[in-house]
């Protein structure tokens, strides 16, 4: 079947769907991957055909540069902030989206960022759709919203901050709805009632990351599924600079330190960061932290882009935004983590990696400072128990297939 996976966000929004589509592609499905255009290379090296949309987050990162604050909510101010900048977000996501599909496409996979206008295009074009998403969105007693903080509020106080998330949602995505809507004419409906019809009709979601990690909320309906990590397509001819290689082996395992693509690299953060493995003791490699790399200071390496998978394995610790992409390479690798979440959904998973026992605490980004960094990062690198923790974590992740379930799925879709 012609198969178009449609994701929007950042890299870690982009990034496992590679893995994915390379799986539908070896299973005998004819795969494009549709995200925004500055990841077009990293789809295209994957052997998949790229469709341009919008969706890129990184007009988010220009907009709450210099703010420092994480949305969490903390109060009115971060809810207008949400709604507002994730509207401009979404809006000619849709549109995109109408255009990535065209004609041809036979089944339409859609991430977390782009169901809520990607079902609009499927009931235009009356092809089967699924959901493919890298986080649970749906309200549940279990644990709080991705969007709405890290700390659960028991039972009956997830379920109803769940829904308030959703209707969140709902707020950013409803103007570029309707207007998607009004173009492929096909009649007004809101998101909520879209959603109910949804899962009156069982559309299905299977979500990309370990029930081990997340287990699957017993409260959800039928139809949602946990199954498992789709793993980021490893670059072929791929080799690491000699300077890291150097690095690497002239002295004991360092620790990571990267805050991803939408970290907003605030003047003395490399300087707070470097303040804090010497504190700690350790070395480190440094990546995106405003200087091209490699380049060696001391006990200290900056450097570019380095796939995860081969530098993960290689750490003591990690020292990360949590972001899901990056919470479950490092998961994988079986290192532990300080999460230093900066927005959205990584507060969440950063939780998940301290409930876990792989993380001594949670570092909000905005309150980052020396001491507090150099005390976790020693704690991640000495006690025992979350190195085996990690371990034994990355050893089940190992024995789990997540991107089988998507093929499996989709298999059925095409019967």
């Amino acid at each position: 079947m012609r198969v178009l996976i449609v994701t929007a966000g950042s890299l870690g929004d982009v990034a496992p769907y590679t893995g994915l589509g390379a799986r539908l592609r070896a299973a005998g499905h004819r795969l494009a991957v549709a995200a925004p255009t500055p990841y077009a290379d990293l789809v295209t090296g994957a052997g998949l055909e790229f469709r341009p949309i919008g969706g890129d987050l990184s007009a988010i990162r220009a907009a709450t540069a210099g703010q420092h604050r994480s949305w969490t909510v903390p109060g009115a101010p971060g809810l207008v902030d949400f709604v507002r900048l994730g509207s401009r977000f979404v809006r000619d996501l849709g549109t995109g989206i109408a255009a990535a599909a065209g004609a041809e496409t036979e089944v339409l996979l859609l991430s977390s960022t782009t169901a809520p206008l990607g079902y609009s295009v499927a009931q235009y074009h009356g092809i089967p759709s699924l959901g493919v998403f890298l986080q649970p969105t749906t309200p549940t007693s279990a644990f709080p919203p991705i969007v709405l903080g890290r700390r659960s509020l028991g039972g009956w106080g997830n379920r109803l901050a769940g829904r308030l998330g959703r209707r969140l949602a709902h707020r950013v995505y409803a103007d570029a709805s309707r207007r998607l809507r009004a173009q492929l004419g096909l009649p007004p409906a809101g998101l909520a009632r879209l959603e109910r019809g949804a899962t009156a009709d069982g559309w299905g979601v299977l979500h990309g990351f370990s029930p081990t990690v997340l287990p699957r909320p017993p409260d959800w309906p039928t139809g949602l599924d946990v199954v498992g990590y789709w793993w980021p397509l490893a670059r072929t001819g791929w080799r690491p600079p000699t300077e890291l290689v150097d690095f690497l082996t002239a002295g004991p395992p360092p620790v990571y330190v990267g805050f991803g693509s939408l970290a907003d690299t605030r003047p003395g953060l490399h300087a707070l960061v470097a303040g804090a493995l010497r504190r700690a003791g350790v070395r480190g490699v440094l990546q995106g932290l405003g200087r091209a790399g490699p380049q060696p200071e001391g006990d200290l390496l900056t450097v570019g882009d380095v796939p995860h998978d081969w530098l993960f394995p290689r750490m003591a610790a990690l020292v990360h935004h949590a972001g899901c992409g990056t919470t479950g390479a490092g998961l994988r690798a079986g290192v532990p983590a300080v999460p230093v979440p900066i927005l959205a959904d990584q507060p969440f998973w950063a939780a998940r990696l301290v409930a876990l026992g792989v993380g001594p605490a949670v570092l909000p980004f905005r309150r980052l400072d020396e001491t507090g960094l150099a005390t976790a990062i020693r704690a991640a690198v000495t006690e025992p128990g979350l190195r085996h923790r990690a371990r034994a974590l990355a050893d089940r992740l190992a024995a789990e297939d997540g991107a089988g379930a998507v093929v499996a799925a989709v298999d059925r879709l095409a019967r």
